[in-house]
């Protein structure tokens, strides 16, 4: 707030009558009859009856807001006609805010505001007073009620509910046409003065809008604003209180306003003639080029349709419409070919989808524009007169006929000439070859309707000027049929005959087939090589044959096989027939004609063996095979199970090989030479199989003189490995045939042994766990083994 409008507010509020300054008087009248007399009338005993005047005289108090003094607010004074001045009364206030907005003096009745009241906070306040006697504490006055009114000044400025809005209206529109409304708000009392009246005005977005000053409607000021000139407008809006007038307070507020697009301009092609260029081998549909026609339009106001009206080209090209791009591609219809036409002259037309009927009269929405298309000439590859040949071809000619000729031309104007050749992997047999010159076809192996009766080639033909340009045609051959094969059984026929058999009994049907397929079907043919005396051949003449019997009876000890010369012939030219053996058994069959058995038994089996003997027989040597195979696998668990049951586990384990050593004597099986010459042996070794705690280094010991006895070369050795850290650390049987003293089970050697094989007992070898029980079994089975004996 300026020191002008608190200047003008302050100038204003001397002016104003203050009834919260005046002395709110409350009279007592002395007697029961007032000084004024408000209504009167008569009681039913003619009385006068008389309504008494209130002893307190109330007027609501008003009190101004946003006070800026120093000191309470005065709000105003409650006086009872009872208070003598002495003293002797007390006033008391009660209600909204007593004791804290408001407080009352109790002998003089003065009221005061202790703070700056707002009222838009609080507009009025109810408040009760009450006058009592000091002394008594008893009222001298009823409880009475009262209103302060807070007095509005123009404390609060108008404001909007958006700092910035957002609004379009269309382009092109009329004047007056509403874009929006905005309204602001004022805090202040509307019902007191002009604080809350608030008055419209536009203070940027001029001369293209105004604004309503009573409703704050924004509208178009100018007529015909285009988009294309100018989309976006920044307007600024004042609200005023006071009713606009000076002094008066005011918020400020922005409207974005957008103009949107309408259909009001036509599309424009850049160009009135366009060029393009087109090679003349291009295929049906491959995309020339585009034609774009502009329209300053945005949205489906900017969409274009493209179209062909006239020109020579019509039938050669299409247009077609780009949607995302809105342009048109112009494509291939028609194949085009440099030597016939070189130039196409087409007019394109762009017309927009969408009119607005209002904008007529800025029309016509559409444009023409002149595309004019260039081929050019390629070198192009041959081309044959045909899209495919057909050739038929009797499958017997002679070799290099010729089957038919293609022809193809170079349709450039050099008109270079062609060489034509087959792609060999269409032939992989090499049956045909071609003519390189002048593409004509011949056979150079001998054809088989049977084999293939259609060849698919496909023959290359290309520039010799320019080998690389080729073009590729398919040529299908046919293998027409001729009869070049005989027919033949269908199947193989597993014939048999009755021994019981009677004469013209059918005992087989036969047909035939054949290869070839002439024109008029099959037709086949049957008879007799020769004349047969037990069988003859009866022709159906539906390309099938009975085989019936010429005589009663036949026996199978005496033949047991018939063969059967069978003539099959076709009726086609030149005429082919081939002969086919029935192989006819003689079998026995029951009444019914059912084969039994077929086999000669009289010529096989002596004369009185029956077929239950020789089922006998044979199971006699079944039964002798088992017996054998049983023997053979009692001997086999009789053999001695190996000691060593594990190939890993090598140690705690007596290896007997069942053969003795001749002793000292016996210098081939050993060489005693090496006992007695330690010096010959090797420098001692470490195991592997097992890890030392410690490594010692291993002590060299003086070698025995030459002379030293066996026994006292094996005595120091033992000493040696017994008080050797290194040694391992269990007993072995190495090279000197005795154990030590360490084992638990002592000495398995016998060289030191006093007593006999059969007077040691070996039971305290079972104790020792489950490796030494078949070391016991051994021993003590051989022990009992020798008692018996």
């Amino acid at each position: 707030m300026t020191i002008q409008q608190v200047l003008l507010l302050l100038l204003l509020w001397m002016w104003l009558p203050h009834p919260c300054r005046t002395e709110m008087l409350f009279r007592r009248t002395p007697d029961l009859r007032p000084k004024g007399s408000v209504g009167r009338a008569s009681g039913s005993d003619g009385k006068a009856l008389h309504r008494q005047k209130r002893g307190w005289m109330w007027n609501q108090f008003f009190l101004l807001e946003e006070y800026t003094g120093s000191d309470y607010q005065y709000v105003g004074k409650l006086h009872s006609d009872q208070d003598k001045g002495d003293g002797s009364l007390k006033y008391i206030l009660s209600g909204d805010g007593a004791g804290t907005l408001f407080i009352i003096d109790e002998k003089t009745g003065d009221i005061h505001a202790t703070r700056r009241i707002d009222r838009e906070e609080k507009a009025f306040y109810t408040l009760r007073a009450q006058a009592i006697n000091r002394r008594t504490l008893r009222p001298v006055e009823p409880e009475s009620e009262f209103v302060i009114k807070i007095h509005d000044i123009n404390d609060n400025e108008p404001t909007f509910p958006e700092e910035i809005y957002t609004a379009s209206v269309p382009e092109m529109s009329v004047v007056g046409t509403s874009v929006v409304q905005v309204t602001a708000t004022d805090a202040d009392d509307p019902s007191y003065g002009n604080s809350a009246r608030v008055i419209y005005s536009i203070l940027q977005g001029q001369p293209y809008f105004s604004v309503e000053p009573e409703t704050g409607i924004i509208r178009t000021a100018l007529p015909n604003m285009n988009r294309e000139n100018r989309e976006q407008y920044q307007v600024v809006i004042q609200a005023k209180d006071m009713g606009g007038q000076m002094g008066g307070l005011s918020g400020t507020t922005t409207v974005n306003i957008t103009l949107t697009d309408v259909n009001d301009n036509p599309p424009r092609f850049p160009q009135s003639t366009i060029h393009l260029r087109i090679p003349e081998s291009s295929p049906v549909g491959t995309a020339i080029g585009s034609v774009k026609a502009t329209d300053a339009d945005t949205g489906k106001n900017a969409e274009v349709e493209y179209r062909i009206i006239d020109g020579d080209g019509t039938d050669m090209f299409d247009i077609v419409t780009q949607k995302d791009t809105q342009e048109g591609i112009i494509t291939v219809r028609k194949p085009l070919d440099y030597e016939t036409r070189r130039l196409y002259t087409l007019k394109v037309e762009a017309e927009n989808t969408h009119v607005d009927p209002r904008f007529y009269y800025l029309g016509p929405f559409k444009d023409t524009t002149i595309v004019k298309i260039s081929v050019e000439d390629v070198d192009e590859p041959p081309v044959f007169s045909r899209s495919s040949y057909l050739f038929e071809v009797h499958e017997d000619i002679e070799l290099g006929t010729i089957i038919g000729t293609v022809m193809a031309r170079d349709p450039d104007s050099a008109s270079s000439p062609i060489r034509f050749s087959l792609d060999r992997h269409t032939d992989l047999d090499r049956i045909f070859n071609i003519h390189s010159g002048n593409g004509s076809i011949y056979t150079s192996k001998p054809l088989d309707r049977e084999i293939s009766q259609w060849h698919n080639l496909s023959v290359i033909a290309a520039e010799i000027n320019n080998p690389k340009d080729t073009t590729r045609v398919p040529v299908y051959v046919r293998i027409l049929d001729v009869n070049d094969n005989a027919p033949q059984f269908a199947v193989f026929y597993d014939t048999f005959v009755c021994e019981n058999a009677r004469a013209g009994q059918l005992i087989q049907t036969i047909s035939a087939v054949d290869k070839d397929d002439p024109l008029g079907g099959q037709k086949f043919f049957f008879s007799l090589a020769a004349v047969n005396p037990n069988f003859t051949v009866q022709d159906n003449e539906d390309n099938t044959a009975r085989i019936l019997t010429r005589r009663n009876g036949f026996s199978r000890h005496e033949i047991s096989t018939y063969l059967l010369p069978v003539v099959i012939s076709d009726n086609d030219y030149p005429i082919q027939s081939s002969t086919g053996t029935l192989t006819i058994r003689v079998c026995a069959c029951d009444s019914r004609g059912n084969m039994q058995s077929c086999n000669a038994e009289a010529l096989l089996l002596p004369a009185g063996l029956s077929t239950g003997a020789l089922v006998a027989i044979l199971l006699c040597i079944i039964i002798l095979l088992v017996i054998v195979v049983l023997f053979a696998a009692l001997k086999r668990q009789r053999k001695k199970e190996p000691l060593i049951l594990s190939k890993e586990d090598i140690r705690d384990n007596i290896v007997s090989y069942n053969d003795e050593g001749g002793g000292e004597e016996d210098t081939q099986a050993f060489d005693i030479g090496t006992l007695r010459n330690p010096a010959a042996i090797e420098d001692k070794k470490l195991r592997r199989d097992i890890i030392p705690e410690t490594l010692f280094v291993p002590r060299r010991t003086p070698s025995a003189p030459d002379n030293t006895d066996v026994r006292d070369f094996i005595n120091q050795r033992l000493k040696e490995h017994d008080t050797d850290p290194s040694a391992p650390p269990y007993d072995s049987l190495a090279t000197y045939a005795y154990e030590g003293n360490d084992s638990i089970a002592e000495s398995l050697s016998s060289l030191e042994s006093g007593t006999t094989e059969g007077d040691q007992n070996y039971d305290y070898l079972r104790e020792w766990g489950p490796r030494f029980n078949k070391l016991a079994e051994m021993y003590g089975g051989g022990e009992s083994d020798k008692d018996t004996s």
